[in-house]
């Protein structure tokens, strides 16, 4: 009887230790994030040549990606698509290219793997907060000092494409290599207006937004691709199939972007 008592209390035990292992064992499944990112094979830095006009949407998708592939550092590089489709050609370690426009992207030829559009874009006035010129539309930027984007970078051959649709014509007071340029003249007062994409007025404080007529007839649709001498192919591929995902998607659309 005592030798049942030492054996029934031994195979409890047993069990017991059996039941608390399988918890332990079980409770790491729990963080399927870090088990997912420690298995993550992409490391090294991913140079990523955007638009200007994307900066914002892009900083956040960068952040978002690397928490998925934490050994993957992203380097962004922000200015006109023309400025930096010529820096590309002419041999910049680039991994990934987002143009402000196709033609742009055009001009990448075959440095560029499979471009895809991932966003579009619509111009709006921008002018200081308050609107003190009470700017209304575009035939208003006569009278007052404009500033536009060069006709080479893609917000500028949009502001001229808008301007001769709605028969407006305006000497700038200087053109400007990416939109980020333009908008900075207008918030110091430099100008009292310039022609950006919507995006770039929201959620801002110092200047604001006009939206002149016809605005949604001229668009811009905005590609991406890995570049075929990408220093990183494997992270090149990963950031621009995250741009196209859901996430990404949803995190352009936050920032005013529209679909493709």
């Amino acid at each position: 009887m005592r030798l049942f008592l030492r054996r029934a209390t031994t195979v409890g035990i047993a069990a017991l230790a059996l039941a608390l292992a399988g918890c332990a064992s079980a409770s790491p499944s729990a963080s399927t994030p870090s088990a997912t990112n420690a298995a993550d094979t992409l490391d090294g830095e991913v140079s990523v040549y955007a638009a200007a006009s994307l900066a914002g949407a892009f900083d956040e998708i960068a952040a978002a990606f690397t928490a998925e592939h934490p050994g993957v550092t992203v380097v962004p590089v922000y200015d006109g698509s023309s400025t930096l489709v010529t820096q590309i050609l002419e041999g910049a370690p680039a991994d990934v290219f987002a143009s402000a426009d196709e033609a742009n992207m055009d001009k990448a030829g075959d440095a560029a793997v499979d471009p895809e559009l991932f966003a579009s874009n619509t111009l709006v006035i921008a002018v200081p907060a308050g609107n003190p010129k009470s700017i209304a539309d575009l035939a208003d930027l006569a009278d007052v000092t404009t500033v536009l984007c060069a006709a080479e970078v893609p917000c500028g051959a949009a502001s001229a494409k808008l301007l001769d649709a709605a028969g407006v014509s305006i000497e700038a007071a200087s053109l400007e290599q990416n939109v980020t340029a333009v908008l900075t003249k207008v918030e110091t007062g430099e100008a009292d207006a310039g022609l950006v994409y919507a995006t770039d007025v929201i959620g801002r404080d110092d200047v604001e937004g006009v939206v002149p007529e016809n605005a949604d007839d001229v668009v811009n649709h905005y590609p991406i691709g890995a570049l075929a001498d990408a220093p990183n192919p494997d992270a090149a591929q990963a950031f621009v199939a995250f741009v196209l995902s859901d996430a990404g998607q949803a995190i352009l659309a936050d920032f005013g972007f529209g679909k493709p």
